[in-house]
């Protein structure tokens, strides 16, 4: 049977990240090229048969533009505050209001997502104010991914996670022995 002190001693609290594409953009030239490609695609046949398709020259930007967002992510690690902690910042953050349908919220709204990010954020570190200056920047979804990781490294219990693109390379790997 277990010892609560070696348990205590490889206790870690629970650790999440989430990918955030900075390139704002990038973006915007994607959904330009895609426009082009169906444009050039409804329209196109060829007129002769030196005739280069047009779509393949667009296709070929659109890679490369996707392959620069990929480089533009930027992995935003976040670890559990613990429960104190957790309990401190609830208490610091309490509802002004009541939810849809007179629900009662357990926090401010407003604030509360704010300050679990940064209190939860470990790589980048981030102030509150830096936070905010960051929000400016990023738009709604984006900000939603970061407190969706924020809250989840707090909340959720923490399981074994399976990967089915990893077991899926694990067995393609194994069944050519």
């Amino acid at each position: 049977m277990p010892n609560i002190e070696d348990i205590l001693k490889r206790a870690k609290p629970r650790q999440k990240s989430v990918w955030v594409c900075l390139a704002g953009d990038l973006l915007a030239e994607v959904d330009r090229l895609e426009r082009e490609l169906r444009e050039v695609g409804e329209g196109w046949s060829p007129d002769s048969l030196a005739a280069t398709d047009p779509r393949e020259k667009i296709a070929k930007r659109i890679k490369s533009v996707r392959e620069q967002m990929k480089k533009a992510e930027t992995e935003f690690a976040f670890r559990s505050i613990g429960d104190r902690a957790w309990s401190d910042l609830v208490a610091a953050h309490p509802p002004k209001k009541q939810g849809p349908g007179g629900q009662t919220l357990m926090w401010d709204p407003d604030t509360f997502p704010r300050a679990l990010i940064a209190a939860s954020a470990v790589d980048p570190v981030m102030t509150p104010e830096q936070l905010d200056a960051l929000f400016e920047v990023l738009n709604e979804g984006q900000r939603t991914e970061l407190w969706d990781c924020a809250y989840a490294v707090n909340t959720e219990a923490t399981s074994i996670p399976f990967s089915l693109s990893a077991s899926g390379i694990l067995s393609s790997l194994t069944d050519g022995k």
